[in-house]
């Protein structure tokens, strides 16, 4: 696809990245000269110095015969019109937008405005705090049909009914679950039913989202409930978990420095409580009595302090701490300081704009309708919306040819989720979860060797 990205920050670059590696033709725009000729020289791609909102400047990126427009600059109303104008073109358009206030018409802009895709990175990644908080036992949950089935990936104890035994020896205990991922001593595989789990390693299941606390229970791994969640730093995605926590039996506490900002929160929130002092501070956090609370995010304006508040504050929340991280490029870094759970806002901006592209350049197949890339991009987990005439129907799974290194590890029909076994088929309607190290499948038939 011809796709032309206008924003050359930690969002664009990560997505010209990734788009490169697929195969799409791309050219960037950003006002920062430095920035783009970064961009530029470390992908390979075209850059143009210049402004977005510009037709002249978009004609010069050949708008008229692009096929996608993504405007991820950090102004929303820069971004709105950047895809106003490229409408006039008739190509797709993607817009970030941030604000709470526009959020809330997002359904507008896509009706009346013709944008694609709008996408608010912090309430994205709110909606995953959420989850985590939901099963605050895992490092990790992704989401699969429309919520019916969950991707949870979780550290194994040493006191787990898993510890030393075979996948293929394993009964009960995997019941209704397809162990799908391991991870262990920094190598990421697809295991066979011979792999051993030993503790410590972290594993990613496909499980029913009704049955997961029961297969928790079975191998030893503690689902306790997060009755109360302390958020430090008022940023917008603390806005947000605290926005979707509302409506639940949960207790928010918000640690704010700056005092107008504790005063915005506490119009736009009704139940949670905020206060102001400095959630950087130990000792103000040991008189909030930190210790109390089941769950944390940690979500101030510097990466840095965001992961030495969680760090410190590891032994002293009951269950969970969620790391907000910025800066996409250290997660490499941090991934060995043993946190419990890292959130990046970007990163998931960047991969939910990625499973639209593919979406969209496969338009007649049988299309991804999820797509998260796991593991720093080492593993992919895709959901897709099986047609008619794709050539996986009805051939029992035992007779498929696959491409190695790939699972189909779950069917969803008519709403429940199915682990496959050899004599299962897969039905036109079916929702297919493939995981695989593989990276850049578009379609179904892309899983056949």
């Amino acid at each position: 696809m011809q796709i032309i990205v206008i924003g050359c920050g930690k969002v664009g670059r990560k997505l010209v990245s990734q788009l490169t590696r697929e195969d799409n033709n791309i050219t960037v725009i950003d006002t920062n000269e430095d920035q783009v000729a970064l961009v530029s020289d470390l992908y390979d791609v075209m850059g143009i110095v210049g402004n977005g909102t510009s037709f002249k400047v978009l004609s010069e990126a050949d708008i008229e015969h692009a096929d996608m427009l993504i405007a991820v600059t950090n102004s929303d109303e820069v971004n709105l019109l950047c895809c106003v104008i490229a409408k006039r073109t008739k190509c797709l358009t993607v817009a970030r937008v941030r604000n709470p206030i526009y959020s809330r018409e997002r359904d507008f802009f896509r009706r009346e405005l013709g944008l694609s895709m709008i996408i608010n990175p912090e309430f994205e990644a709110a909606l995953e705090v959420a989850r985590l908080f939901r099963y605050p036992f895992a490092i990790e949950v992704d989401r699969f049909a429309k919520g019916r089935a969950d991707l949870l990936r979780f550290r194994v104890p040493g006191d787990s009914a898993l510890a030393g035994r075979a996948l293929k020896d394993l009964g009960h205990e995997t019941q209704n679950v397809l162990i799908c991922i391991a991870e262990h001593d920094g190598s990421v595989f697809i295991p066979d039913g011979n792999y051993v789990i030993e503790p410590g390693d972290v594993l990613s299941v496909i499980v029913d989202r009704d049955s997961s606390g029961q297969f928790f229970k079975r191998i030893g791994v503690r689902t306790n409930q997060i009755r109360n969640v302390l958020l430090i730093g008022g940023s917008r995605l603390s806005f947000y978990v605290a926005k979707i926590l509302e409506n639940s039996d949960i207790e928010v506490r918000i640690i704010e420095r700056d005092l107008a900002r504790c005063e915005e929160l506490a119009d736009q929130l009704e139940k949670a409580d905020i206060v102001n002092g400095d959630g950087s501070n130990h000792e103000f956090l040991r008189e909030e009595r930190i210790e109390q609370f089941d769950a944390m995010l940690a979500s101030m304006k510097m990466d840095e302090e965001n992961i030495i508040l969680s760090l410190y504050a590891r032994d002293k929340i009951h269950y969970k701490v969620v790391t907000d991280v910025s800066h996409i490029e250290i997660n490499g870094v941090i991934k060995n300081l043993n946190l419990d759970s890292i959130i990046s806002p970007k990163s998931i901006t960047a991969e939910t704009i990625v499973q639209f592209v593919r979406a969209t350049a496969n338009g007649m197949g049988s299309n991804i309708e999820t797509l998260y890339q796991l593991l720093d991009g080492e593993v992919e987990a895709l959901e897709f919306a099986i047609q008619p005439n794709a050539p996986v129907v009805g051939i029992p799974l035992m007779d498929l040819k696959l491409k190695q290194n790939i699972l189909i590890a779950g069917i969803v029909r008519r709403g429940k989720l199915i682990i496959p076994g050899g004599q299962d088929v897969i039905k036109p309607g079916d929702s297919v979860i493939v995981v695989t190290i593989n990276t850049g499948y578009t379609d179904i038939n892309d899983i056949l060797a």
